[in-house]
């Protein structure tokens, strides 16, 4: 794939009640991922910010795939997701990217990640509790994951930025 469109994004209502807001800015910030990445190809999304680091826009949507993951599937559900990139010799394998990773197959999973969250979150109120623990032995409630998730996006999408601004140039929110 040489490059891919730009998606729509939406800023969500000020005056939105507390679940359309947390969900509106989840969506947001997901959206904005997406964009930092669009009309790059595959090569360029694969570039690595500043070498040793391996940070790149592939390597972060292949990060939020797995986050999506963690805390919807795993942690909220209680399923058993195993990881998609890592494993236990390779913990940042998200981040390690070979020739053979590509973006089609990283938004596509990504995608499907948000999507089954998005199915696992309805119906549910945001004070439920999740079925599954962290590992650090905590539980958390939808509201909870919801901010978290929110507060992920955006420290990423700021390595986005970055990342993106070295690339080509392009800047903007």
């Amino acid at each position: 794939m040489t490059t891919h469109e730009v998606p729509e994004r939406t800023e969500p209502s000020g005056l939105a009640g507390e679940r359309e807001m947390l969900e509106g800015w989840l969506e947001y910030h997901r959206q904005t991922l997406a964009l930092k990445c669009s009309g790059l190809d595959d090569a360029r999304l694969r570039q690595a910010s500043a070498p040793p680091s391996a940070l790149s826009l592939l390597g972060l949507v292949r990060h939020m795939a797995e986050v999506e993951r963690h805390w919807f599937r795993r942690i909220l559900a209680a399923e058993d997701a195993p990881p998609i990139y890592w494993t236990e010799e390779n913990p940042d394998g998200d981040f390690h990217l070979t020739e053979k990773d590509t973006w089609d197959e990283a938004y596509a999973t990504w995608q499907a990640e948000i999507a089954r969250a998005r199915e696992l979150a309805a119906g549910r109120s945001l004070d439920d509790v999740a079925g599954g623990r962290h590992r650090s032995g905590k539980t958390f409630n939808l509201r909870w994951i919801h901010t978290h998730m929110i507060e992920e996006y955006a420290r990423h999408n700021g390595h986005a930025d970055l990342l993106r601004e070295r690339i080509d140039g392009a800047t903007g929110d």
